[in-house]
Parts: C-alpha cells; structure tokens; sequence
C-alpha cells in the first residue's frame, strides 16, 4: 500500500533524524521561494526538486514521508502503524526548526 517504513538496519533514532531533516529542507525550501516577498516565482520548480531529492535520499532509508498525513494514510489502510510516533515527531520537529531558522536568520525584519 505504499506505506513508509524503517529499511532493514535502520534504528528508530536514525529514522528520526532522517524525517527531520529531509523535512527541514522540504519546509526551509517552501519558506525561501514561495513564502519570502524576495524570492523570485518559481517556487514551484524549487519546491519540486526538494521532494524529488528528498525522496531520492530518504526513500530507501525511511520512506521519505515528509508529512505526517504521508505516513498515516497509508498506514490506515494497509497497516503498518509501527513507529507512528516517528512519522509525526520527525516532520513537525523538523518544521519547526525550519521555520525557527528562517525567522530570525534570513527573514527581513
């Protein structure tokens, strides 16, 4: 059913990383090209290739959910619940630091 999975020899702590910062490139890339006044308008060419990266290297390591509805989904209809909790603290940890980040080092006050 498609739903993102630990590979085999990845630990739960290294999928956690993994979300983290595959997510934080995913919301970081949205924050600089679609959301920034600054930023030229092709957000979407940039945000595109962020998820096609991000697929390419967290793909066989976690999945490369990106996005807690990603995993859940999935999950709910063909099982695999296991390690829910990773799918959503992950992306929202990394997020957030994207967010953080961009806010106090690159946004114009």
């Amino acid at each position: 059913m498609g739903t993102p999975a630990l590979a085999s020899g990845i630990t739960v702590t290294m999928g956690l990383i993994t979300e983290m910062i595959l997510t934080f490139f995913l919301v970081f890339v949205v924050y600089g090209t679609a959301v920034d006044k600054r930023a030229p308008q092709v957000g979407g060419l940039f945000i595109g290739l962020t998820v096609a990266l991000d697929i390419l290297m967290g793909g066989p390591i976690t999945g490369a959910a990106m996005n807690p509805a990603r995993h859940l989904g999935p999950a709910l209809l063909g099982g695999g619940l296991n390690d829910l909790w990773l799918y959503w603290a992950g992306p929202v940890t990394g997020g957030i630091l994207a967010a953080l980040c961009y806010k106090t080092c690159l946004e114009e006050k």
